[in-house]
This record gives C-alpha cells, structure tokens and sequence, in this order.
C-alpha cells in the first residue's frame, strides 16, 4: 500500500513515491467514481509542481463536476520523509469515497436457527465509511508508526492473497491484537483502521462493514449454550463474508473476557461452557483465515488474560503504551486548534510538532514562563513570538500530562474540565461561548470603527474573538493539578 519504486530519470536513480489521496464525495451525487478519480488525477497532474504532504487540497472548486460532487481533497499518507515532492516523482494513488450517515446502523442479532434456546443482541453493524467516524484517523496520535505498520499489513495479505501463494506453505490468519492501559485509543484506532481501509479498498470491495461483537453476550445462563452462540454469530459473519464485494472487519472489545473464562475453567474455578466458547471462537477463526475480504481486530486490557492460543493466532501483537511527551503535545494541539476554529479561543497560529521541538531550546535560555501564574502582557506581542509562547507552553503542559501518566482519552477531557471548572467562572468571557449555538454567519461588523465582514457564530461574537489562549492554557494547567491530586486520593 505504501510500497514505492525506483527508476532511471536522465541517467539519475529517481525514488518515486506512492502519496495517497483521499476524495471524498457529497451523499447526494451520482458521479461514476471512476469519472471523478481520472477528473482529479487530471487536475493534480495539470495544476500542481510540487504536492505538500499531508494537505488538504483547493482550487478543484472552478471545475463544474467536481464542484458539484466532491466535497474535500486530502492528500494523506505516504512513506516519502519529505514534507512536499515534485508531481513527477509521484505515483498517485487516487481513493474516490462517498460516506453514509450511519442511520444504517443496526443489531446483529444471534437468534437460534431452530426456535429453541435465546435470542440475543451479539454485534453491532456499521456500513462504512461512516460520517460519524470522519477525521477519527488523523486524531489518533502515537509515538511510532503503528497506524502505518497497521496499513501495511493489510497490504501483505492481500498481495499474497492476488498471488495465490500455497496456504500450507505460508500461512496468516487475519487477526490482529491491541493491548495496553485503558484509554490509549485501542478501539478507536481499530474503528479508524476500518473506516480507513473501506476509503482504501473502495476500488476493489464496493461495500464495508464492521462488526463489533460484543463479547459478554456470548455466554448465556443455560449450560453448553454459550458454545452455539459463538457459531451462530460466525455462521452469519460467513454469510458476509461469501459476498466477494464485501470487506469485513470483525472487532471483538475486551477479548480476555472470553479468554479469561477458558483460563478459569480449566483451574476450575469457571463452568466449563467456557472452555467451549473459546474453543467455538478459535475454530471459527480458522475458517475464516481463508477468506481475503475479512480482517479480525481485537483489544485487550489485560493482556495476561488472554489465552495463549488465540495470541498464537494474532500476526500482530501490538502493544498501545500512554502517550509520550511529543503525542501528548499533538494531541493538545489538535484541541486547542478545535477550540479556534470554533471561536472558542481567539485566533492564533499554533505551531506544529516540529517548530515547537526547533523552538524549545531557544525557550529555555531565552523566556521564562510560568505555567502556574502566567501574567497575560499588556503590551502587543509579536504575532510570530506569540505563537513561539505557545507552542513552549504547551510543551511544559504536556510535560505535566506525561508525568501524570495521563491516557489519551484524559487527555481531550482537558477543555471540557477548564471550561466546567475555571474558564466559566467569573470571566467576562465565558458569555461568549456558554449560551452561543455550534452555528456561523457572515455578517457586517465594526472593527477599529470600520465595517468588515466576518463571520460571528450564533451570538453574534465575531469566529475567532474567543477568550484569551493563556487563560485557556492556565485552565488546563490547573485542571492536570486537580487530576494529580485526586489520583493521588485514589492510591
């Protein structure tokens, strides 16, 4: 999927790099996918020197079918370390995509075949990609390449697949495990992984499901049962499966629940209907393998619960840690740069990763701030160094959140608590986002006593005159020294 080739260019070894590109259309149009993927290669090719990497592309608005169709370019992975190449050294991999609005959804139930026994509610389908999920990918941030090693993978089996190599010979079964603390994204980045591969694999499986089992459901109060529940479940997902059009992601959520039972069974310490499940679940698994259209995701919390048998079948073992200091920093970022986009904050660049690591030594040695008591100057402040501040601050609150072994779902809990604890009490700011519906406008407003034309949201507060960035940043800093304290309670 990301694999790139070398050739000759006027006697010269020219590496030329696969760069993704994601299109994605509107839910009402009617395009041929094929017509709008040859429009937008036509476009990238003929408009473009020189494709910055990731990006999201503009100008494609000026041609009439794509500006009634297409409602966002993306251009997104590729293995290239530049941060932009020249078009000619570019295989572009153009993925066309049109999302549904997840009203779809439904209970995948496992009812008895024959009338006798219960009926109950064994997953959840979701036909992809899916509106909902949009944007979920590029917000999971780790500290190595996990979501590409994730890609790549997938990759593999299916080019294996296309050669028909000899499954006795080499052999993979389509299961993956992600394991680690609770709220690294485990789930998340498996729902990612799937919206990501039906937006991949659009040109080859018109259709996408995922299916998350839930695992408590396959044991049921009446002995040997639980056993049956687990082939029904798969005998239905086999029926998916055998539509060749189809790509199938089974996720199973909190997996040691059923290996956990198999462990206690056999101490004797669990009923041995156990035993059966995980052994109905296994057995499954390897009929499954054979088919090319379906991956199995699953997670763990506690990955020495897991049997050892269905670990011996996952070809990655995946370990999710806590976020380092530098996701941390991302991952911060990318909410604050929520909250300005929303009007929440006002307006003001906040500097990527890698401006903010150049950046940070001359902080050190130049600026001191004060993450508990940071006085807001009075005196205008550059606007390139006011970024500069920011971005040093944020470093030292990811600093703290690093130290308080803070997970990643903790951490986009930071806003919502600085708003609810600090930002809403007592400030003159705090009118302009509490009662304001999620809704902009254009409209004429004074500024500097001259009319302009800005967009206000549904108070009429112009986008982007939010409250202060330093008070947010010292509402956060307090919210991650509340959370220190009442952890520290807990232990």
């Amino acid at each position: 999927m990301l694999a790139d080739v070398s050739m000759n260019k006027n006697d010269l070894q020219v590496t030329i790099w696969t760069v993704h590109v994601e299109v994605r259309l509107n839910t009402k149009t009617t395009a041929r996918f094929d017509t709008i993927r040859n429009l937008v290669h036509n476009y990238l090719t003929s408009s473009f020197d020189r494709i910055c990497l990731p990006s999201t592309l503009q100008g494609w608005e000026d041609i009439p079918v794509l500006s009634t169709s297409i409602e966002r370019i993306i251009v997104s992975e590729s293995s290239s370390p530049s941060s932009s190449l020249p078009i000619d050294e570019i295989s572009l991999q153009i993925h066309v995509y049109q999302p549904s609005d997840g009203g779809d959804d439904e209970e995948f139930s496992n009812g008895p075949r024959d009338g006798e026994g219960e009926e109950v509610m064994a997953a959840s389908a979701c036909e992809l990609p899916c509106v909902g999920w949009d944007g979920l990918w590029d917000s999971l941030v780790y500290s190595d390449n996990i979501k590409l090693k994730l890609l790549d993978y997938i990759h593999a089996t299916l080019v294996l697949s296309d050669a028909n190599v000899d499954f006795n010979i080499v052999s993979w079964n389509r299961v993956v495990l992600l394991h680690g603390p609770p709220g690294t994204g485990k789930t998340s980045l498996c729902r990612a992984l799937a919206q990501k591969l039906s937006i991949r694999l659009s040109h080859r499986y018109p259709h996408s499901k995922l299916l998350e089992i839930n695992s408590h459901s396959l044991f049921s109060r009446w002995f040997s049962e639980s056993g049956k529940l687990v082939q029904r479940l798969f005998s239905n997902i086999m029926e998916l499966v055998e539509d060749d059009d189809t790509f199938v992601v089974v996720l199973i959520d909190e997996v040691e629940s059923l290996t956990a039972a198999r462990a206690g069974a056999m101490a004797g310490t669990e009923p041995s209907d156990g035993l059966r499940v995980v052994n109905a679940l296994l057995t499954q698994l390897d009929k499954l393998k054979h088919k090319k259209n379906v991956l199995v995701m699953s997670t763990s919390n506690l990955a020495k619960a897991i049997d050892s048998a269905f670990v011996d079948r996952a070809d990655i073992i995946q370990y999710v840690d806590l976020p380092p200091r530098e996701a941390i920093y991302e991952i911060l970022r990318t909410c604050l740069c929520e909250m300005i986009a929303k009007g929440m904050v006002e307006d003001i660049e906040v500097p990527t990763l890698a401006k903010a690591v150049f950046h940070e030594e001359s902080f050190r040695s130049s600026i001191k701030v004060e993450s508990s008591d940071h006085e807001v100057p009075q005196a205008p402040i550059d606007p390139r160094k006011k970024s500069e501040i920011i971005g040093q601050r944020l470093f030292e609150l990811a600093s703290q959140c690093k130290a308080q072994g803070m997970s990643g779902r903790a951490l986009r809990r930071l806003p919502v608590l600085a708003l609810a604890r600090y930002i809403g009490i007592g400030t003159s700011t705090a009118s302009i986002f509490l009662s304001a519906p999620a809704t902009t406008k254009t409209t004429k407003i004074k500024i500097n006593g001259a009319l302009k034309s800005r967009e206000v949201n549904g108070a009429g507060n112009p986008k982007g005159f939010g409250a202060n960035v330093d008070l947010w940043l010292d509402a956060m800093v307090k919210v991650v020294e509340d959370q220190t304290r009442e952890h520290g309670k807990l232990s």
